[in-house]
């Protein structure tokens, strides 16, 4: 989830960086977890939860208290504290389906509408981090997710994370974000795409039908055909793969097109996802070029599904509410907003549909905003 939770506490006991599995005593005396490893969950069900972890059953080692926010923090939950910071940040969450490690802010392209505007800054450290933290998500953890910037600049370092998830998860299904473009190197596509794990996508953007379309949204001349290129490669070695497409203005136009191309182009893979906008980082700066209410593009949109749908490719809509959607696409529509960024506007009160909507961006604001969105009955939808 990268840091995306975050609370205070009163930190005492630590005399270096670490993680720490944070666990009900119960639950901790059945982990195999070292003692070390474990923050102990007290005082549940006194009126102060959360408040006081402990390293050890006898209370010494590393403690928190006094902690800002006391929701942040529940028993499963892995947390980074520091020496002389009061700062606790959430590492891994217990139930959550978002879970993230965040393996770079390096990357090799400059997305128009990216959320994580990418740093140069060597961040080689984090690594060291990710696989310390591998070793304390729950064994059935059902899936983890790896993004950055672009993870496959981290070479060799990415395939240790990969093994360390292979050994002590086997059963939990790995998600890599990857532009793509450095598995157009076979040796890249033989060292990462190939690495044995039972269970491994890799979730590849495709913006366009043709070059230069797509790399003007990457911003980088060339990612077209290294990321076509990279396709094959994972193609070659039986790799899964997910297409991701993120909807806005400068595409959306083509979308007929680029199902049509996908279809015929690339049959290998495994599902196609046409994703909402995030207004976060660079999508905020171009919003003048990529800003299209989600209902002015649902024609298109519905082409493109039904296209390779139709056609038996796995298809789903990510990050839009059932209001701006025709009704005929709300079987595809998923719940894919991670919940520490999930929301809903004020106009969705009394929505009947609420529970199975992807409600919108927590940072999307009323410029971000359909003129669709509505309240919904289900007498309404049945009529």
């Amino acid at each position: 989830m990268n840091l995306a939770l975050h609370t205070h506490a009163r930190v005492e006991g630590i005399k270096a960086v670490g993680l720490y599995k944070v666990l009900k005593p119960e639950e901790a005396a059945r982990s195999p977890l070292a003692a070390d490893r474990v923050l102990l969950w007290e005082h549940e069900g006194s009126g102060y939860a959360g408040g006081v972890f402990a390293g050890a059953p006898q209370g010494a080692g590393v403690t928190l208290s006094g902690m800002r926010d006391q929701a942040v923090i529940q028993p499963g939950d892995v947390v980074r504290v520091r020496p002389g910071s009061s700062l606790v940040s959430v590492m891994y969450r217990r139930g959550s389906r978002a879970n993230t490690l965040f393996a770079t802010e390096r990357c090799n392209s400059r997305c128009l509408m990216c959320s994580q505007p990418p740093r140069v800054d060597d961040d080689s450290w984090r690594v060291a981090e990710l696989l310390e933290l591998v070793e304390l998500v729950d064994a059935d953890e059902a899936q983890l997710g790896v993004s950055g910037g672009e993870p496959t600049l981290l070479g060799e370092d990415l395939g240790r994370l990969i093994d360390a998830c292979a050994r002590h998860l086997p059963d939990t299904h790995l998600h890599i974000l990857s532009n793509g473009r450095a598995f157009a190197d076979a040796r890249v596509a033989n060292l990462l795409g190939d690495r044995g794990h039972p269970h491994l996508t890799w979730g590849v953007p495709l913006y366009a039908d043709h070059a230069a379309l797509h790399d003007a949204v990457v911003d980088a001349h060339g990612a077209f055909d290294e990321t076509l290129q990279g396709l094959y490669e994972l193609g070659r070695r039986g790799a899964r793969v997910e297409l991701r497409v993120v909807l806005h203005a400068m595409t959306v136009e083509r979308l007929p097109q680029l199902a049509s191309y996908i279809y015929r182009r690339l049959p290998f893979v495994d599902h196609v996802a046409f994703m909402g906008l995030e207004p976060m980082g660079y999508a905020k700066m171009n919003r003048e070029r990529l800003w299209i209410d989600p209902i002015d593009y649902g024609d298109a949109l519905s082409d493109a599904v039904f296209h390779l749908a139709h056609r038996g490719v796995p298809t789903s809509i990510y990050n839009l509410s059932h209001c701006v959607l025709p009704e005929s696409l709300w079987p595809f529509a998923r719940q894919s907003i991670s919940d520490w960024k999930n929301s809903f506007a004020p106009e969705c009160a009394g929505c009947e549909l609420i529970d199975r909507c992807s409600g919108f961006f927590a940072s999307s604001g009323p410029a971000w905003r359909s003129r669709a969105v509505r309240p919904l009955r289900l007498l309404e939808t049945a009529a």
